[in-house]
């Protein structure tokens, strides 16, 4: 019913004009603003994030997303003018000593003719050609023939699109892609984790009072309900989550032949070359792998480091450690847990089979916690290199040198991010070249993912598709050819019609 209410207000052309637009995205802001204290605690409860943790990481970005369209909505509106030219195609060459004489001539013959003249051509062309009509084709050039028609591509929106948000940002990974879907003039169904449902609950309470509440709906369903929803055949599904549920979402949308964008959970290589500074790399990585109980897609979830450093860096990053979180990270407000037991199982399960523990490795069930862990001798064969380690664990793997760290990221299947620590800047572009990700950073982590301005997705096995900014824009909508031309000086393109 809900679906079917959505499709049908999408039918009457409400979500198409820019005003409506503009009052959806400042209605989305202030949801935020008025219900700040409400997502800090719908997110303390799923995940113990810590207050500034929500806001920063997940609050204030779907700010920033909906304040630059709204910003640069009516830009991003505007039909793409592109360049105009005439098809071509292989036309006999005419040789004759008349041509260059006579083909200016036939040309300006043709092109003063008002609608309904007749047109003679001069004796000594008629001659020649022997009613051929190449050489009026051979005297134009593509700007001349194309000066009237105006080539245009026009954003027009899908219809109505599919929303699935993960459980490891929940808010952020719901509302962000949101952004782009009203941007594009869509109407909406959301579904967020049934694994945060706090957080599912808080949005199925505020978006249809603040939202239109007939283009936008929050269902709350769980992970094995959504093959029978995508079945119900929408113009476009966004998915954020785990290969394997990824890949049941894609194979539903199949049947349908319905468009989808793939976001998905992958193991991201991060590179610490020797030629770097190991403490300011050893603080930037941790808390990247370690934020949100390391429950994040674009976190780094392994380090390649050269020998020659890799005992400074276990060090640094043990200090880091201590530092964030202080000596016991369970009695710390800024550390968060894992968001089920089974999550925990896992992540604990893989975390003792793997290497040895150089820091951490502390596990309380009863709250879901999980130390901030540093493994070391980690093997390319332990349990840990093959599955993604969504937990607070990070195997550190040395290697004699960068080709063997870019061979060793080659060797498994595409990232969502690779990650390169080195004050070189060779050693930088190479592993932006010689490697292939949804995103690269180096010096730095997971903030390339932050940029409203840059594209963000997988590739391969990572997804498909990208969102973020006009990205997102794009994503929603199709952009659909259009040529607009005159019914004036038929002459020129006569040659198209038989015999």
């Amino acid at each position: 019913d809900l679906i079917q209410r959505a499709r049908t207000a999408f039918q009457t052309g409400r979500t198409l004009a820019e005003s409506f637009r503009l009052a959806q995205l400042e209605a989305l802001v202030q949801m935020l603003e008025e219900h700040q204290c409400d997502f800090v605690d719908a997110l303390g409860r799923d995940l113990h994030k810590p207050r500034f943790e929500t806001i920063m990481s997940e609050l204030i970005l779907v700010k920033n997303e909906a304040l630059y369209a709204t910003d640069n909505l009516r830009k991003w509106m505007q039909p793409q003018r592109v360049e105009r030219n005439l098809v071509r195609h292989a036309l006999p060459k005419i040789t004759s000593p008349y041509f260059q004489d006579y083909s200016q001539i036939a040309f300006r013959t043709f092109c003063p003719a008002a609608p309904g003249q007749s047109i003679v051509l001069p004796k000594k062309i008629s001659a020649l050609c022997e009613g051929c009509r190449l050489c009026v084709v051979f005297s134009v050039r593509p700007e001349q023939a194309t000066s009237l028609d105006e080539c245009l591509v026009a954003s027009e929106p899908l219809g109505l699109v599919l929303i699935v948000g993960s459980w490891c940002s929940p808010v952020q990974l719901c509302l962000v892609p949101l952004v782009g879907a009203v941007a594009a003039g869509n109407c909406a169904i959301i579904s967020p984790s049934e694994c945060s449902a706090h957080t599912a609950e808080l949005l199925h309470r505020l978006i249809p009072f603040y939202l239109d509440n007939e283009c936008f709906h929050v269902i709350l369903a769980g992970t094995n309900d959504l093959p029978e929803i995508v079945d119900l055949k929408f113009d476009h599904v966004f998915f954020t989550g785990s290969r394997e549920e990824g890949r049941r979402v894609a194979q539903a949308a199949a049947r349908t032949i319905t468009p989808v964008t793939l976001v998905l959970g992958s193991k991201n290589p991060c590179y610490v070359d020797r030629d770097c500074e190991v403490s300011v790399a050893a603080q930037r990585i941790a808390w990247a792998r370690f934020h949100n109980a390391g429950q994040s897609l674009v976190a780094p979830d392994y380090v390649l480091c050269h020998a020659d450093v890799e005992a400074r860096l276990v060090q640094a990053l043990k200090c880091c450690v201590m530092q964030f979180y202080g000596s016991d990270p369970a009695e710390s407000r800024s550390y968060g847990r894992l968001v089920n037991l089974e999550l925990f199982n896992r992540t604990k399960d893989l975390l003792w089979r793997s290497g040895k523990v150089a820091a951490g490795g502390q596990v309380i069930e009863a709250e879901k916690y999980i130390a901030p862990t540093i493994l070391t001798g980690v093997t390319e064969t332990d349990p840990i290199m093959q599955k993604d380690a969504l937990g607070p664990v990070l195997p550190v793997m040395a290697v004699n040198s960068l080709d063997a760290a870019i061979a060793f990221i080659n060797k498994h299947e595409k990232p969502l991010c690779v990650y390169a620590y080195s004050s070189n800047s060779k050693v930088v572009s190479r592993l932006m070249n010689e490697t292939s990700s949804g995103s690269f950073c180096s010096n730095d982590s997971i903030l390339q993912s932050l940029m409203v301005a840059l594209p963000f997705g997988g590739v391969g096995a990572s997804g498909m598709g990208s969102f973020h900014g006009r990205r997102s824009f794009d994503t929603f909508s199709h952009g659909k050819s259009c040529l607009l031309r005159s019914t004036r000086f038929e002459c020129l393109t006569y040659l198209r019609y038989p015999p």
